[in-house]
């Protein structure tokens, strides 16, 4: 049990340990890495497409992320951690790409596209793979996290964009990469 545990609990608390140090070095300098966020069709800005997920608008964004990214994230890594790695680099890198494309003018920046997509990724893979444990975990991301749709919807001041992204791209990626096992 341990061989399996300990690398999925190191990733995630690699994940939440890199975010929580990039905030502190982010707030200790005046906010001043979050110029490498995504500012849509801007190409100084396409690092941004990398960078944007780690950075957080301050403390109470990133502390609102952290807990959706660590148990989604973790469902996600009920299946192999390399799965779990390549979902995330294609969530990040597609949404990170779509905001550069598509987004309104402003710094978009949060792991919220990340979030978005690991839950566009869960559900995602029960439609796709029909399997038994993905339906299951799609009807608990639903029960806890059901109200997220109106998370797809714009509103001031919250890159909708990512979000909207973020799910299209987990979706997306549980479409191209689905099993036809049957649990």
């Amino acid at each position: 049990m341990t061989a399996w545990l300990a690398p999925r609990l190191q990733l995630l608390a690699g994940i939440a340990g890199l975010m929580l140090l990039v905030q502190l070095i982010n707030s200790l300098s005046g906010d001043a890495l979050n110029a490498w966020g995504v500012l849509p069709r801007h190409l100084g800005s396409l690092p941004g497409i990398l960078f944007a997920p780690w950075l957080h608008a301050g403390w109470w964004h990133l502390l609102n992320n952290l807990p959706g990214l660590l148990l989604l994230g973790w469902l996600a890594l009920l299946g192999p951690p390399r799965r779990f790695v390549a979902a995330s680099a294609f969530i990040i890198l597609g949404s990170g790409l779509l905001v550069w494309l598509l987004a309104r003018p402003g710094m978009h920046l949060g792991a919220s596209g990340w979030v978005f997509g690991l839950w566009g990724l869960l559900l995602g893979r029960a439609w796709f793979e029909r399997s038994l444990g993905s339906l299951l975990i799609a009807v608990l991301v639903l029960f806890y996290y059901g109200g997220w749709w109106f998370g797809l919807l714009p509103r001031q001041g919250i890159s909708f964009e990512y979000h909207l992204a973020g799910a299209l791209c987990g979706v997306l990626y549980a479409a191209l990469t689905r099993t036809s096992r049957r649990n």
